[in-house]
């Protein structure tokens, strides 16, 4: 097997019965990694990685002789946002500040991965503090072009076939939009369906953990590890309702990224979908603003309390510094309002939900595909929304450019509708296959 073509689902059958050791399959990710790494930069670099791994195999291949008994993720190699704590790696969250300041309890995410038998490949790069601020990571499809961020080594890594699943967060985009950049499937499960402990906070009131795999089968055995109470549900067969957002909304996309999400709606049409456009987030400007208000008084209140900024403010790049100055002016009276409009505009989605029969709310996934150049990792505001909302969000992989580059489809259903979206997920992107300008 070849690593690189190894979806999550298909690594992680041929691992737990046993027709791969996970110590070969090990050996044939080294070489994948030797081959790419160097080109992709996806992952911190790190003394002692292949040794660490094989010490960790050896150790699962002891413990678990049987296949009956071995877990979900037998042997699997996982990317990790640097922002988890996972015991025995450092945590930097793409810093300069030194990593004994980040120290915290292993993350419940990771700690579900690792006893369902993954085995951590490494920490991926992230930009400074889950930011805007990024690391040098390039999009595997165009290396002169971003992979998005914050997420940026977790997107690029399962891109590149450098490892069949890795986390992320997602604070505005950092999950949906370095998916649909790098040609992946990205999840955003419901707000507070992950835990967040372990993680390096931005805006504890909109922080969601993520994951990035080749396509919807390994995302749904990812939360079926990943998430609270996951209930594998029965194929319903029958076909989503899609909803569409207001032209405010979609105006802010760029010209290719508009045009073709219309024509991946024209598929959805013909794939016999009913579609409704409606007026909802025809107020996206205000959202927009209120989300980033909020993001930048609560990030800086997590920094002024765990002791980070001002004592290490000299080691943050200005991106961050000023995002914390300008969260110092939020006040508490503007907080609270953020965080009621979040619900708020939570109840607004489910309305219209109610009101036009809509299961999925689809939109693109990104404004356009990724920009060239790797300082700056794009634009989330087409993620916003949904994230604000904290509604269930998925990047699906289904269109590209006339140069080959990735577009996705982002998908929203009713918050804790996580089951019935990816189950959705998968129809849709059997129907709507793979597009291309």
């Amino acid at each position: 097997m070849f690593v690189n073509e190894a979806r999550l689902a298909d690594a992680a059958d041929v691992l737990r019965t046993g027709r791969i050791a996970p110590s070969s399959y090990l050996d044939a990710c080294r070489d994948r990694f030797d081959d790419v790494e160097p080109d992709v930069e996806a992952f911190l670099p790190e003394d002692g990685r292949w040794d660490r791994l094989e010490a960790r195999v050896d150790s699962l291949e002891d413990t678990f002789d049987a296949p009956a008994d071995r877990p979900p993720l037998y042997g699997v190699p996982v990317g990790v946002k640097d922002v988890f704590a996972v015991d025995g790696l450092p945590t930097r969250a793409g810093s300069d500040l030194p990593p004994e300041v980040l120290e915290a309890p292993e993350s419940t995410a990771w700690t579900r991965l690792a006893d369902a038998g993954a085995v951590p490949l490494g920490k991926t790069v992230t930009a400074e503090f889950a930011y805007f601020a990024p690391g040098p990571t390039r999009n595997p499809h165009d290396p002169g072009r971003t992979p998005g961020g914050s997420s940026s080594g977790s997107a690029a890594a399962v891109a590149a076939g450098l490892c069949p699943l890795a986390l992320g967060t997602q604070t505005v985009g950092s999950v949906v939009r370095p998916a649909a950049f790098c040609g992946v499937v990205g999840v955003k499960p419901s707000f507070g369906r992950v835990p967040t402990d372990g993680v390096v906070p931005v805006s504890t009131s909109v922080d969601h953990v993520g994951w990035f795999t080749q396509d919807v089968a390994g995302a749904e055995l990812a939360a079926a590890v990943l998430c609270d109470d996951w209930d594998t549900l029965p194929e319903s067969g029958f076909r989503p309702t899609l909803g569409v957002p207001a032209e405010a909304y979609l105006d802010q996309a760029d010209e290719v990224g508009r045009r073709r999400f219309e024509a991946q709606l024209d598929a959805l049409d013909q794939a016999g979908y009913e579609i409704v456009r409606t007026d909802v987030l025809d107020d996206v400007e205000a959202v927009n603003e209120r989300h980033e208000r909020l993001m930048a008084g609560e990030m800086a209140l997590v920094h002024r309390e765990r002791g980070w900024y001002p004592d290490h403010s000299d080691d943050y790049a200005p991106e961050t510094r000023d995002l914390v100055t300008e969260g110092d002016e939020v006040g508490v009276p503007e907080l609270a309002a953020g965080r009621r409009g979040r619900h708020d505009l939570h109840e607004t989605l489910h309305d219209a939900m109610d009101e036009h029969g809509i299961d999925v709310w689809v939109s693109p996934a990104a404004p356009g595909p990724a920009p060239e150049g790797i300082d700056d990792t794009g634009d989330p505001v087409m993620n916003l929304p949904w994230t604000h909302s904290g509604l269930p969000t998925v990047t699906l992989p289904v269109d590209e450019t006339g140069e080959g580059l990735p577009l996705g489809l982002q998908c929203s259903a009713r918050f804790g509708a996580d089951e019935e979206l990816l189950g959705w997920s998968e129809l849709l992107a059997d129907d709507v296959g793979l597009l291309t300008e």
